[in-house]
């Protein structure tokens, strides 16, 4: 039995407008740090993506690839939304940097996230 590569799902967008939706979607947990990005498309663990962030007051969109470490199905229990959550690569700091910046004081409350 061979395995035929699987067809690419093209560029991830995912537009992050408030403080409190970049809280809920951030992964700082993850090795690197990481997204959770809203999504009705099957991924697999370990799968390569791309996306572009829009995130808050940042002028232009930033480009992200990652890594698919973290899936929450259609009709997960407790509501959840269904999407994929992406450990950015080490390229990436700058993006964390600006994510932790404006995560300042609010990381480590406990309030629940998208994927915990």
């Amino acid at each position: 039995m061979s395995v035929s590569p699987r067809a690419s799902h093209g560029i991830l967008s995912l537009t992050i407008k408030s403080k409190d939706e970049l809280y809920r979607s951030f992964m700082p947990y993850v090795k690197n740090g990481g997204l959770f990005v809203p999504t009705q498309r099957d991924y697999h663990l370990g799968e390569e993506v791309f996306m572009l962030l829009d995130l808050m007051e940042e002028p232009d969109k930033i480009p992200i690839s990652g890594k698919v470490i973290w899936v929450t199905p259609r009709g997960a229990q407790g509501g959840k939304k269904a999407g994929i959550g992406i450990q950015l690569s080490a390229d990436d700091t700058t993006v964390v940097t600006k994510i932790e910046t404006y995560l300042a004081g609010a990381l480590g409350t406990g309030r629940l996230t998208h994927t915990m």
